[in-house]
């Protein structure tokens, strides 16, 4: 479907991006421009520390998507300065939004949460957190403290689900199922705060039409926004071990860029859509290494869609990938 043969795309989307970007909605929301400042509040994961499991993802080495300003040995309100000290002078950013990135950021009793995200809220320019976490890892006090804080500040409930195929969860060590996190979507919604689903693309043996599901299931679940990547191979993890005895073959460039384009043409365009690629430094990253900076990531899958005429959303609900799309290859 292309733009001549279809009315426009609609109003809540980029004029010039043609998705629903969360830097969008930010600006519309709040009136200035928002940025993200990552820190490191000092967690594990329940498939870490013996709870569900030990060894953790078999992709994940936090190093890899974490600024050298956030390590917990440094004060929280240290690397909230920090990051907001950069944000401010490279983007021009008014506002900021702390982000408990690192493992799972509400595995730790209330109290501790509560002090955790109180000191990120104190700063006065901050308007709100995003805590990254796990479907399993969500306790019901944890829910109602996001509640509270969602009465007076921004909330964003990051959920980790990756694959929507069990057996793909089993494989990279998740420790939780497609049923838990759809149960924990279902326990989070209508608190007044907004959640994110963590989506990859390319893990072993799944083919990029039962990826292009996750986009109905999104669909079919109380979710605000997404963000989705490419697997990559770090230095530290089990995946780089498996790329070098062969047992993990990584997209090509071509091939994610159009399965990332058919996915957005799939999702409806209610659902914000916060980042569209995975990057590492290039000392740890293994493969795949496409060489691109990052804002060249984000284009690539613009462009593709700007040279298909269609935009987010433009095939919700229509099942299939669709001529000229990636569904025929094989991850």
């Amino acid at each position: 479907m292309r733009w001549d043969t279809m009315s426009s795309p609609p109003d809540i989307l980029h004029p010039d991006l043609g998705i629903h970007s969360y830097g969008h909605y930010l600006r519309r929301r709040f009136g200035c421009r928002v940025s993200k400042v990552n820190v490191d509040a000092g967690f594990t994961c329940p498939n870490r520390d013996g709870s569900k499991g030990v060894g953790g993802c078999i992709y994940c080495n936090n190093v890899s998507f974490s600024p050298r300003d956030t390590q917990p040995a440094i004060p929280l309100e240290e690397q909230i300065r920090h990051g907001i000290a950069y944000h401010r002078q490279r983007l021009g950013s008014e506002k900021f939004i702390v982000y408990f990135q690192k493992y799972t950021n509400t595995y730790g009793s209330a109290d501790l949460l509560a002090d955790l995200y109180r000191r990120a809220l104190d700063h006065p320019d901050v308007l709100g957190i995003s805590v990254g976490t796990r479907p399993d890892a969500l306790s019901e006090e944890a829910l109602e403290l996001l509640t509270t804080i969602a009465r007076t500040k921004y909330v964003c409930l990051e959920l980790g689900l990756q694959s929507r195929d069990d057996a793909i969860l089993a494989r990279i060590n998740r420790g939780h199922t497609l049923e838990e996190f759809v149960e924990a979507v279902r326990r989070a919604a209508g608190r007044g705060f907004d959640i994110c689903a963590h989506l990859i693309c390319g893990f072993p043996g799944e083919t990029i039409d039962a990826f292009l599901e996750t986009a109905e299931l999104m669909a079919s679940l109380p979710i605000d926004s997404i963000k989705l990547h490419q697997l990559h191979a770090v230095e530290g993890t089990e995946l780089a071990e498996m790329h070098r005895r062969g047992e993990f073959v990584p997209l090509t460039l071509p091939v994610y860029v159009a399965a990332a384009a058919d996915f957005i043409e799939l999702l409806p365009e209610r659902i914000t859509i916060q980042r569209l690629y995975g990057s590492a430094p290039l000392d740890i990253c293994v493969a795949p290494r496409w060489g691109l900076k990052n804002n060249q990531m984000w284009y690539a899958v613009i462009n593709e869609l700007r040279r298909r005429g269609t935009w987010q959303g433009c095939r919700a609900g229509k099942s299939g990938a669709g001529a000229g799309s990636a569904a025929a290859h094989h991850v």
